[in-house]
């Protein structure tokens, strides 16, 4: 039988035994659990410090070097875990450049947003649970959302009035009066948001005007990002 059969057997009877040992057993000052896991550990370090010597006999130098590849590695995997909410804002900020829309967070009320390669800031929020994007336009006096992405936060198109006059990038179009239970950019969350539902194929892109806007401490473009910032 060789080690690999050998070192799996080994663990198998370490597992069992520790499932079987009372919780109350102590051996060696630890409880029989833990003492059994950590016997398991070591024989899986002794037996994989086995397997190396084998396998680099003769080939010091390059065992050590190898060795020190790995380690480095797992001091890595161990250290961004344990920083991984220190590195959080790093993470978000590389997502944002990579995809623009992407929202992050530097502070608890503050949301970022890097600008698309048109020119315009794009933001990905969430309508009523479901995620949607909007074109940041300070132009446009309600929150506007196209017909089909409505539909996907619940609202039934065909039974809309679309009586205000709107006008869209295709020319004046129609909308209909709604109300959007919440709607959320990263951390910046807004409750019952008046909004207007465009008539189905008159508009390109939801838009992100000053109903939510106007709720805000802050809206602008700082460093080439769009900020907002709630009260």
């Amino acid at each position: 039988m060789n080690t690999g059969w050998l070192l799996l057997a080994a663990l198998c009877a370490a597992a069992a035994l520790a499932l079987l040992l009372p919780r109350d057993t102590f051996i060696a000052g630890m409880q029989g659990g833990d003492f059994v896991a950590n016997a398991a550990y070591g024989l899986v370090a002794v037996a994989l410090a086995g397997s190396l010597l084998h396998r680099y006999r003769g080939r010091l130098g390059a065992g050590l070097r190898d060795a020190l590849i790995w380690i480095g590695l797992a001091i890595t995997l161990v250290a961004g875990y344990a920083y991984r909410d220190l590195l959080e804002p790093v993470r978000q900020r590389v997502m944002a450049e990579l995809s623009p829309g992407s929202v992050i967070t530097p502070a608890p009320g503050v949301a970022e947003v890097a600008r698309r390669r048109d020119g315009h800031y794009a933001v990905d929020m969430l309508a009523n649970g479901a995620k949607l994007t909007f074109v940041f336009d300070t132009g446009a006096s309600s929150v506007v959302l196209r017909a089909e992405d409505a539909a996907k936060i619940g609202i039934d198109v065909s039974k809309l009035n679309f009586s205000q006059m709107i006008s869209t990038a295709n020319g004046a179009s129609r909308a209909a009066e709604i109300m959007i239970d919440r709607l959320s950019a990263g951390s910046i969350s807004q409750q019952r948001v008046r909004a207007l539902v465009a008539r189905p194929g008159t508009l390109n892109e939801n838009l992100l005007g000053m109903t939510f806007l106007e709720k805000l401490a802050f809206y602008g473009v700082e460093n080439n990002k769009l900020v907002l910032r709630s009260r």
